[in-house]
C-alpha cells in the first residue's frame, strides 16, 4: 500500500521511518511528522541566526568602515542633545538595569517551578548560561583589531554585549516555562524590556550598535538550537490554534512595530552614514544621525528577534510529550470496544479489509 500525501494533491510516496500503516493510510503523513517539522524550522532558524552573526561579526567589527560607523554611532550621543540629557538627568538607571536583570532572572526561574516544568526550567536557564558564555568566549578570542583606549592600554571588547545577551537570552527563554495561552504577552513585553536595555546601553556609550545586535542574534540562535533539540527528543506536541493571538496583541503588536519602524529607518540613514571621513573632525550632524542610526537598527533587529521566535512556536505546547492519536469509526466500532489506554486506529484487524 502507498500512502497518499494531502500536500501533493494526493500522490503517493513511500513510507518513511515511523510511520504506522493506518496512520501513514489516513493523514498521508509520518507519526511523529510534527516534530520533524518543528526540528526543520527551529534548526533553520538557528543556523539563519548564526549567519546573521556573523554577516554583523565581519562587517562592524573586521571592516575598517564598519569600525568607524559604530565609532560614530557610540560618539553621537553626545552629538543628541535630548540623549545626553536623558542620559545625564537619571543617574540611577544604572542601578536599575542591572536590578531589572537579576528580576528577570529570577522570573524565568521561579515561574518554571511554581508551575512544576523542572526539566524545562533547567532547559531555559542552561540556554540562557549557554548564551552569555558564548558572549564572553567571542569578546576574548574572535580576532578583531583592538583598540586602544586613552593611556595607551588595550581596550576591552564588547562583540556581543554580555549584558544585552542576557537580556535577551532570558526574554527568550520565558517561551519555555510561560504558559501557552499568555506565552506571546509574556514574551513579547519582555523583548520590549530587552530592547529598551540594549537602547540604553548604546546611550550611554557603554556598547556599540553591532553588540547589541550581535546579542541579540546569539540568544536567538541558542534558543531555537535548544528548541530543535527538544523537537529531536519528541519533547513537543500540536497546541491549539485560537485564543492566543489576540490575547498576545498588546505586546506583539508594539514589537512588531518596533521592529518595521526599527529596520527601515536603521537602513535608510544607514546609507547616509557609511560615508563618514576616515579621520576627524567629524560633522555634529553625521555623528548624531550614526548614533539614531545605530538605535534604529538594534532595536529593530532585537525585536525582530522576538517576533521570529514566537512565530516559530506559535501553534507549538511545549508543556508535554507528542500526544496519542486514537481515532474511531465504524470500522472500529465493528472490532468492539478498546480497552483502556489501548491506542486504536481508523481499522480494524480483518485482514480481508483492504485500501486501495
Amino acid at each position: 500500500m502507498a500512502p497518499y500525501d494531502r500536500r501533493t494533491g494526493g500522490s503517493p510516496r513511500p513510507p518513511k521511518t515511523g510511520d504506522t500503516w493506518w496512520y501513514a493510510a489516513v493523514a498521508g503523513e509520518a507519526a511523529d511528522s510534527f516534530s520533524t517539522r518543528v526540528r526543520t524550522r527551529t534548526r533553520r532558524a538557528c543556523l539563519g541566526a548564526v549567519l546573521l552573526l556573523t554577516l554583523v561579526y565581519a562587517g562592524l567589527v573586521l571592516t575598517a568602515t564598519g569600525r568607524r560607523w559604530g565609532d560614530a554611532a557610540v560618539t553621537g550621543r553626545r552629538a543628541d542633545t535630548r540623549v545626553a540629557a536623558f542620559v545625564r538627568d537619571h543617574p540611577s538607571l544604572d542601578g536599575a538595569v542591572t536590578l531589572s536583570l537579576v528580576l528577570a532572572c529570577v522570573l524565568l526561574v521561579g515561574l518554571g517551578l511554581l508551575r512544576k516544568r523542572y526539566a524545562l526550567t533547567g532547559a531555559a536557564a542552561g540556554a540562557v548560561a549557554v548564551a552569555v558564555a558564548v558572549a564572553g568566549l567571542l569578546q576574548l578570542y574572535a580576532p578583531r583589531p583592538r583598540p586602544v583606549d586613552g593611556a595607551g592600554a588595550l581596550a576591552p571588547s564588547g562583540f556581543p554585549s554580555a549584558t544585552a545577551t542576557l537580556a535577551f537570552g532570558v526574554a527568550l527563554a520565558l517561551v519555555l516555562v510561560v504558559p501557552r495561552r499568555s506565552r506571546e504577552l509574556v514574551v513579547g513585553a519582555a523583548t520590549l524590556w530587552a530592547v529598551a536595555l540594549g537602547g540604553y546601553a548604546i546611550a550611554a556609550g557603554d556598547h556599540r550598535p553591532g553588540d547589541v545586535i550581535a546579542a541579540a542574534l546569539l540568544a536567538l540562535a541558542v534558543q531555537c538550537g535548544l528548541l530543535a533539540l527538544l523537537a529531536r527528543r519528541g519533547k513537543v506536541r500540536p497546541g491549539t490554534r485560537r485564543g492566543t493571538t489576540l490575547r498576545g496583541l498588546p505586546t506583539t503588536l508594539p514589537l512588531a512595530l518596533v521592529a518595521a519602524g526599527g529596520l527601515v529607518a536603521g537602513f535608510l540613514l544607514l546609507g547616509d552614514t557609511l560615508g563618514l571621513p576616515a579621520t576627524a573632525p567629524y560633522d555634529p550632524d553625521e555623528l548624531r544621525l550614526a548614533h539614531r542610526c545605530g538605535q534604529a537598527l538594534a532595536a529593530g533587529v532585537g525585536a525582530a528577534a522576538g517576533l521570529v521566535l514566537l512565530a516559530l512556536v506559535r501553534h507549538v505546547d511545549l508543556d508535554g510529550g507528542p500526544a496519542s492519536y486514537r481515532l474511531g469509526g465504524p470500522l472500529v466500532e465493528d472490532s468492539g470496544a478498546p480497552d483502556q489506554g489501548e491506542l486504536v486506529g481508523p481499522f480494524t484487524e480483518n485482514r480481508d479489509h483492504e485500501i486501495s
